[in-house]
């Protein structure tokens, strides 16, 4: 019998592993055996990931607490599948879904039944992945139209701004000249000039 292996996947450094962690160890999965990545599931380039791929040999069982932490790409997740179970010949298991657990029930009926079940999930997943992005894309678009400005806020401009400014849109000094006499970098002026002229 092979050994069980754990993955773990958070989306950010801020979010916390810590539920699928407890699940991990509440079955049995020694601590040393986890790898954790804190990087987006929209595709597998991720080094604990493929560090875990790497380390597995047949027999193996990669233990996940839910489909959407292995992956949230409905190819992908299905690709990952064929690779782990037919090419490296490892098991895996999936903690809140019994039916996919490919140590259990390996006979055709039970292949095609995790096989279905596995389309279902990864759909589900990539479908919540891409619900998530268009939620974020209309909170964006609906703050800007409230007037809120995302990124740093602006330095305040440097004494001489306004002199500087009222020459250089009259012409008489070019954006060099202009950025050195308030001490600005001179892409920096011109920008600032643009947003006011």
């Amino acid at each position: 019998m092979g050994t069980d292996y754990g993955y773990v996947r958070v989306s950010s450094h801020d979010q916390n592993e810590a539920r699928q962690m407890a699940i991990m160890n509440s079955n049995g999965i020694n601590r040393e055996h986890i790898f954790i990545d804190k990087l987006s599931g929209k595709n597998f380039e991720r080094p604990q990931y493929k560090a875990l791929v790497e380390l597995l040999q047949p027999g193996d069982r990669l233990c996940v607490s839910s489909i959407d932490r292995l992956g949230r790409n409905y190819a992908d997740i299905q690709e990952q599948w064929r690779i782990l179970t037919r090419e490296k010949r490892v098991d895996i298991r999936v903690f809140d879904m019994p039916l996919l657990d490919t140590t259990r029930d390996k006979d055709l009926l039970g292949t095609f039944i995790a096989d279905l079940v596995l389309q279902v999930l990864s759909f589900v997943a990539q479908n919540e992945r891409e619900n998530i992005r268009r939620r974020q894309a209309e909170g964006i678009a609906a703050a800007k139209a409230r007037g809120v400005r995302f990124g740093r806020r602006p330095r305040p401009l440097p004494k001489g701004f306004d002199k500087a400014l009222r020459l250089y849109a009259r012409g008489e000094l070019t954006s060099v000249q202009a950025a050195a006499l308030c001490g600005m970098a001179e892409t920096t002026f011109r920008r600032r000039a643009k947003t006011i002229i």
